[in-house]
């Protein structure tokens, strides 16, 4: 087996930056409702609708709950996107590319350098900063052969591919 020039999986935090924050503050922000019971103005509303106010739960346990289970909803959102980052890897060998997807069931693309016919890399404002990019590689035809969202490094990836023997991109 050949060396491997550049191995990396996506990461979630450069895939989903305002996607990851949202969810870390809503764990932590349901956390501090469900341990404390407390949601600022909550409890005032409650008291003023009849209906809620009637009820034989305490809103002080309703917003518990709630509390709850938005840190928990949150917590497996971002266990979910951490396992999606985790199953996906793309390794850069001299002679090919091998992007292997998959928990239980594995998919691998290989695709031969000598193949290669373009290598795009495409980075937001907002993954140049986070050191992120897309990557999208075409072989023969106008579809892309393969497209990989939020690896790090692109551009090293890209420079890999270009000073492969067998291509020049």
């Amino acid at each position: 087996m050949s060396e491997i020039l550049y191995q990396a999986n996506p990461s979630m935090w450069r895939m989903r930056p305002m996607g990851t924050l949202m969810a870390w503050l809503l764990v932590a922000g349901g956390l501090y409702v469900g341990v404390t019971g407390q949601l600022p103005y909550v409890k005032q509303l409650f008291m003023e609708i009849p209906v809620l106010a009637n009820l034989s739960v305490q809103p002080g346990t309703l917003i518990t709950y709630a509390g709850y289970v938005v840190a928990a909803l949150s917590a497996f959102n971002l266990l979910r996107w951490w396992l999606a980052c985790l199953v996906d890897r793309l390794e850069i060998r001299p002679n090919e590319i091998l992007w292997t997807h998959g928990l239980l069931a594995k998919n691998y693309t290989e695709i031969n350098m000598g193949s290669v016919r373009t290598v795009r890399v495409r980075q937001s404002l907002l993954q140049r900063m986070l050191g992120a990019g897309d990557l999208v590689i075409f072989t023969t035809g106008d579809e892309p052969e393969l497209a990989v969202r939020g690896l790090p490094r692109p551009n090293e990836i890209r420079d890999h591919i270009r000073q492969s023997p067998t291509i020049s991109v």
